[in-house]
């Protein structure tokens, strides 16, 4: 009986033991609950809006052309004795090309030189005659009939000596051109005859064709309706001529690496394509390599002309929204951020040209506005110490950087 009384006590006891740890946990825990960190402020790199003068460009897409082209063709008819350049070389100008047979032509002038010497002969008697039957015609020795004979053959005499004269110098011109040269400077391309080839004068095949490539054309079409405007922008002071070195050209190649010589503009075509509502403008580079080819695809650097109040900003600071409009945080006088709606006008490098939008003195979000909203609180720093810090990346490319708003 004494055992079964103690029992109880024991698990009172264990009972008690037990809640009074349970209530000990309990308070240990409700004592180190985690609290929350208190909110921080973000921070951004801004670049302050400053009007400045860009010179601006455009480039044009375009082909290169031969400076000058010669088709070369026969102009006596006869034989190919022998051709005398190198396909694909450079000839110069008067370069003999072709050796067409000169026998016939050289039996003509000879010829011509016989006619011509036979009229000449026979002058001096006839001018003799002509001064004995003058005198005589005074004492009324010859009559006025034999008097008129002489002086008619006479005329006939000199006339004939003036028309072997040109018949001489006909078949001098035919005998040099039987020797075929090149009437410019420059690159041949291949011969349509070979030697023994029988050729025509003025023949419709040409026999070689010369161009010139050194200077060498580029012709750039540019639409009407950025000419018109860059018309209107020079006429409401918005561009302004740029008076230095306006008519240089820059040429980027198919490559895209820069050619190394400028070239000069020369001028606008009077003409619209109606096919493609453009006119083409033409420039000439140097091509003392003969880097450039005719035909080449290029890009010319056209200069427009100098806008002094440009605003430029960095082309990551330029985001999109859900229309795809340009949009860019600002930090306002308060501290907060606003959105700006902008109107682009081009990429110049890493920077986008700003039509609308921003004002002199704004402060545009150009890193960190991924972390930001508009209407909250930022901390501000400059952009080159934000790049510095290693906040973000800074991005340059030639498209808007993306950005989740």
């Amino acid at each position: 009986m004494q055992h079964n009384n103690q029992t109880p006590d024991v698990f009172v006891k264990g009972e008690s033991v037990l809640m009074a740890l349970l209530c000990g946990l309990s308070l240990t825990a409700c004592n180190h609950q985690v609290q929350a960190p208190p909110t921080q402020v973000p921070e951004v790199a801004t670049v302050t809006v400053a009007r400045q003068s860009v010179l601006l460009t455009t480039e044009l897409p375009g082909r290169t052309s031969p400076f000058r082209i010669a088709e070369i063709r026969p102009q006596v008819n006869g034989l190919i004795l022998k051709r005398l350049f190198t396909e694909g070389a450079d000839v110069k100008e008067g370069q003999e090309l072709y050796q067409i047979d000169p026998a016939p032509f050289q039996a003509a002038l000879d010829n011509a030189k016989a006619a011509l010497g036979r009229a000449e002969a026979n002058l001096p008697a006839i001018q003799v005659r002509v001064t004995r039957y003058k005198q005589a015609l005074a004492d009324k020795a010859v009559s006025q009939q034999d008097f008129d004979d002489a002086s008619a053959s006479l005329k006939l005499a000199e006339a004939d000596i003036k028309y072997y004269q040109a018949m001489l110098e006909t078949a001098r011109i035919n005998l040099n051109y039987a020797h075929v040269v090149s009437p410019i400077p420059g690159r041949i391309g291949t011969s349509t005859v070979t030697d023994g080839a029988i050729v025509t004068a003025y023949q419709p095949t040409a026999l070689a064709t010369i161009q010139q490539l050194d200077p060498i054309y580029v012709d750039v079409p540019q639409s009407t309706a950025e000419l018109l405007r860059l018309q209107r922008r020079l006429e409401d002071g918005r561009l302004t001529p740029d008076g230095t070195n306006a008519n240089k050209v820059q040429l980027l190649l198919g490559d895209g690496t820069t050619y190394a010589l400028d070239g000069t503009f020369q001028f606008r075509d009077v003409s619209v394509d109606p096919s493609t509502a453009s006119v083409i403008l033409r420039m000439v580079f140097p091509n003392p390599n003969g880097v450039l080819l005719p035909g080449m695809f290029v890009r010319a650097v056209v200069k427009e002309g100098v806008s002094a109040q440009a605003i430029l900003v960095p082309q990551q600071a330029v985001s999109h929204d859900s229309k795809g409009n340009p949009v860019a945080l600002i930090v306002g006088a308060s501290g907060k951020v606003e959105q700006r709606m902008l109107s682009l006008d081009r990429a110049i490098g890493d920077q986008w040209l700003v039509s609308s939008g921003l004002a002199t003195g704004d402060r545009v979000i150009a890193e960190g506005m991924q972390r930001v909203r508009p209407g909250a609180a930022v901390k501000e720093v400059s952009f080159d110490i934000g790049r510095k810090q290693g906040a973000e990346p800074t991005v340059k490319t030639g498209r808007p950087a993306s950005t989740s708003n």
